[in-house]
């Protein structure tokens, strides 16, 4: 294992939390169906409606019975390439805006639900919550600020990119799509790990250039070290001599457990792909729950399952053992519910 315990344990509850805060802000965005009788022939015609976003991200209808797929896929590919640019030319003040709308935007979807109904004006409510939220995230970063938001913001960009996903007329195509996506994105997941080395250069520009990270971060230190530093602390306390600057500026190695935001985000997505399919399969009173906890159960398990297997000092990408996991859920949720 290539961290200790406590730390695989917290990087792992941090993404099931994310997973189930999504699943709720899912079920709150999700489709709604109405009846309408057609008094020229008699029959009742069913109409499903996508959600409605807030901040003007509505999108309109067109007649095709399957949503642009590959609209998707160049928005996708094109984000991917603007930010390689950005990164290459050093562009750092572009891309922490860039990073500061984001997340905004997707903090203001998560808590909009939550204020729909009992607040006035709540985009404007939810987006007063989530400036701070973001000021502290970007400008004044500190772990727990970290952290916390992105328990909200991958469920929030998780319910446009569903949007996008999702047809209500053929719930095959959607479907198809997103297991297609999920395999492709497996795909360039472990290239971009394991043979261009392109992921970890990334993560190193945003933490060190940016000191911004998409992604759940952990900081540790060994024993050794955190023994050092109280004893420095304890031998100066109280005391008019000032810390030494060679001491002060003493470096201790600091170890980080991270977890991609794609590795979050993905199993969200197509976990609401399958809950606005499926409505009908509904628990605790919530439409489409069943096939979704089979995909988020899987990601789990695929998660739990690498982080036993890694080793200390290599990078592993997470999201071919995620999409294992979520195809094994599936596979398991076809047996034993759908047959």
């Amino acid at each position: 294992m290539k961290h200790k315990l406590s730390i695989t344990l917290l990087l792992l509850v941090m993404f099931f939390a994310t997973q189930l805060i999504g699943l709720t802000i899912l079920n709150a965005y999700a489709p709604v169906k109405t009846s309408t009788l057609n008094e020229t022939t008699g029959t009742t015609e069913l109409s499903i409606e996508k959600p409605g976003l807030p901040f003007g991200l509505e999108y309109e209808e067109t007649n095709e019975q399957t949503p642009n797929f590959l609209s998707i896929l160049f928005a996708i590919v094109f984000a991917f390439v603007i930010f390689s640019l950005l990164m290459k030319y050093n562009l750092k003040m572009i891309m922490r805006l860039w990073f500061f709308t984001v997340i905004i935007v997707s903090l203001g979807i998560s808590f909009y639900p939550l204020l729909v109904k009992n607040f006035p004006n709540p985009s404007i409510i939810a987006l007063l919550i989530a400036l701070p939220l973001a000021f502290f995230k970007i400008v004044k970063p500190n772990i727990y600020v970290h952290n916390l938001t992105e328990l909200f913001i991958y469920p929030g960009i998780a319910i446009v990119i569903t949007s996008l996903i999702y047809s209500p007329t053929n719930r095959i195509a959607s479907i198809s799509f997103m297991l297609f996506l999920l395999i492709l994105i497996s795909v360039y997941d472990a290239w971009a790990v394991w043979k261009s080395g392109i992921m970890q250069k990334m993560a190193k520009f945003q933490m060190e250039e940016l000191h911004i990270f998409g992604g759940f971060l952990i900081p540790s230190m060994s024993k050794k070290d955190k023994n050092k530093i109280k004893n420095i602390k304890q031998k100066y306390k109280n005391k008019k001599q000032k810390i030494p600057t060679k001491i002060k500026n003493k470096k201790f190695k600091v170890n980080l457990a991270i977890l991609g935001g794609g590795d979050v985000i993905f199993p969200i997505i197509t976990a609401g792909v399958f809950m606005w399919s499926f409505p009908a399969q509904a628990l605790f009173g919530i439409a489409g729950l069943i096939p979704a906890l089979f995909i988020i159960g899987g990601a789990l398990a695929g998660l739990i399952y690498l982080f036993i297997q890694t080793e200390k000092d290599k990078a592993y990408p997470a999201m071919p053992y995620i999409t294992s996991g979520i195809f094994i859920g599936l596979a398991l949720w076809y047996v034993l519910i759908m047959r």
